[in-house]
C-alpha cells in the first residue's frame, strides 16, 4: 500500500459512513411522521395511503442499506482484496493486450451483475409485489435481462474495443479523441434508442383518444414543438408505476404516456402533465444536461489520461502491473468515492429544472390540474411526502411534494 491506498480507503469509508447515516436519518424520518397526513395533502390523501407510501419508502432504504454494504466489500474485494490483480494475471497468460482489456472490463461487469441480481430480484418479486405494484412475471424478468445481455454485447463490445483501441494507438492525447468519440456515440444513441431499441422492450402505440390526442396537439402548437408522435406505452405489463416523458432528439423527438398513466389521470391532467414535460424542452433543460454531461466527461477523462501514467495510481489499489484495460476499470471503481459530493450538486440543479419546468406548465395549463395529477401520482407511486429533509436536499432530483405544491399554488394565486 502507498499513501493513495490510504486516501481511496479514507474516502471509501467516509462516504460509504455517510451513505449509511443519510438512510438511517430517511428510514427515522419517514417511520416518525408515516401516521399524520400532512395538513396541505390531507383532503387528497388518506393516512392508509400516506403509511403505504412510508413503508415503501422504508422498505426500498432498507434494502438499499444493505446493497450498499455489498458494493463496498464487493470494492474492497476487487482491489486491496487482490480479486483484480488476480484477473489480470489469469487473463495475460492468455490474451494480448486488447483481448486483456476486454476481457477484464467483462469480466469485472459480469461478476459485478451477478453480485446485484440478488437485490434487484428483491426489488422486484418482494417489495414491489408486497406493495401491489410489480406485474411482471419471472419469465419476463429473464427475457429483459436476456435482451439486455445481448444489447450489451452488441452495442457495449465494438465500444470496449474501439476506446481500448483509442488508449494504445494514439499517443498521449488518446482521451481528447476518446471524448469526440464519446460525444457523437451519445447524440446518435439518443436519436436510435426511442426507434430501434425501447421497442425491444415495450410496445408503442399511437394514443387512440382523439378527445385527449386534439387537446394535446393544440397544446403541442401553443407550445411551438414539433414531434414524430404521440405514443402510449405498455408500462402497465411491468408496473402500475405511471409516468409520462419525451425521448429522442431532433426530428427524433416523440412524446410517450405509460397506458397506466392515461388510465389514471383527466384529459386536462394529462396535458398539464405534459406541459411540465415540455417545459424542460422549452428551458433547454435538456441541451444543459447534455453539455454538463460532456464537460463532466472531458475532465474525468483528462484525469484518466493523466493517471494512467502513474505506477501510484494501480499500486494504491492492489495492482502489479499497469494496462489500458486496467486504468479504466480501477478508475470507475475509485471515482464514486471522491465524487459523491457532486450528488448534491446534480439534486440541486435538477429541482431548480422542475421548479422552473412548473412554472412553464402553470403558463400553459393549469395550475390546479397539475397538481391534481401530482398528487394522484404521490399516491399511486406510493411517493413519500414526508422525506428527511437532509436526505432529500442531496439525493431527490425532484422538490419535496409539499414544497412542490405550495409553489404551484403560489403560481395558481400569482395567475388569478
Amino acid at each position: 500500500m502507498n499513501s493513495f491506498s490510504y486516501i481511496f480507503l479514507a474516502a471509501l469509508v467516509l462516504t460509504t459512513g455517510f451513505r449509511a447515516w443519510l438512510a438511517w436519518r430517511q428510514i427515522r424520518f419517514v417511520s416518525a411522521h408515516r401516521d399524520s397526513v400532512p395538513a396541505a395533502f390531507a383532503e387528497r390523501i388518506t393516512p392508509a395511503a400516506h403509511r403505504k407510501a412510508g413503508d415503501y419508502t422504508i422498505a426500498k432504504t432498507r434494502v438499499g442499506l444493505w446493497e450498499l454494504l455489498v458494493d463496498t466489500l464487493l470494492v474492497l474485494a476487487f482491489t486491496f482484496g487482490g480479486g483484480l490483480d488476480w484477473l489480470d494475471q489469469m487473463l495475460r497468460m492468455r490474451s494480448g493486450w486488447l483481448g486483456l482489456g476486454v476481457g477484464l472490463i467483462v469480466s469485472v461487469t459480469l461478476l459485478s451483475a451477478i453480485v446485484g441480481a440478488p437485490f434487484s430480484l428483491y426489488r422486484t418479486f418482494v417489495i414491489e409485489a408486497r406493495f401491489g405494484f410489480n406485474r411482471m412475471t419471472l419469465g419476463l424478468y429473464l427475457a429483459d435481462h436476456a435482451k439486455q445481455a445481448l444489447l450489451g454485447a452488441v452495442i457495449g463490445f465494438p465500444v470496449i474495443v474501439a476506446v481500448l483501441w483509442m488508449m494504445g494507438a494514439l499517443g498521449a492525447n488518446w482521451w481528447i479523441y476518446t471524448w469526440v468519440a464519446y460525444m457523437v456515440f451519445s447524440v446518435v444513441m439518443m436519436i436510435v434508442f426511442p426507434t430501434w431499441i425501447a421497442p425491444l422492450f415495450n410496445k408503442f402505440a399511437p394514443l387512440k383518444n382523439q378527445d385527449l390526442k386534439a387537446r394535446i396537439e393544440a397544446l403541442l402548437i401553443r407550445c411551438g414543438f414539433k414531434s414524430q408522435g404521440l405514443f402510449v406505452m405498455d408500462g402497465s405489463k411491468r408496473s402500475s408505476h405511471g409516468n409520462a416523458y419525451f425521448t429522442g432528439f431532433g426530428k427524433g423527438k416523440r412524446i410517450v404516456f405509460f397506458d397506466t398513466l392515461i388510465d389514471r389521470l383527466q384529459p386536462t391532467e394529462i396535458e398539464a402533465v405534459l406541459a411540465h414535460e415540455l417545459g424542460h424542452f422549452k428551458r433547454h433543460h435538456i441541451i444543459k444536461r447534455i453539455g454538463l454531461s460532456f464537460a463532466l466527461s472531458f475532465v474525468f477523462l483528462a484525469l484518466l489520461g493523466w493517471l494512467i501514467n502513474e505506477p501510484w495510481f494501480f499500486h494504491g489499489l492492489g495492482v502489479s502491473m499497469p494496462s489500458s484495460g486496467m486504468a479504466l476499470v480501477l478508475f470507475f471503481t475509485a471515482l464514486p468515492a471522491f465524487t459523491f459530493f457532486l450528488q448534491p450538486l446534480g439534486s440541486l440543479l435538477s429541482r431548480k429544472h422542475e421548479f422552473e419546468a412548473d412554472e412553464y406548465a402553470a403558463q400553459q395549463a393549469e395550475s390546479d390540474d397539475l397538481i391534481a395529477a401530482l398528487v394522484k401520482l404521490y399516491q399511486d407511486n406510493a411517493s413519500t411526502l414526508t422525506p428527511d429533509p437532509l436526505y432529500s436536499a442531496i439525493y431527490d432530483s425532484h422538490p419535496p411534494a409539499a414544497i412542490r405544491i405550495a409553489h404551484l399554488r403560489g403560481l395558481s394565486t400569482a395567475a388569478a
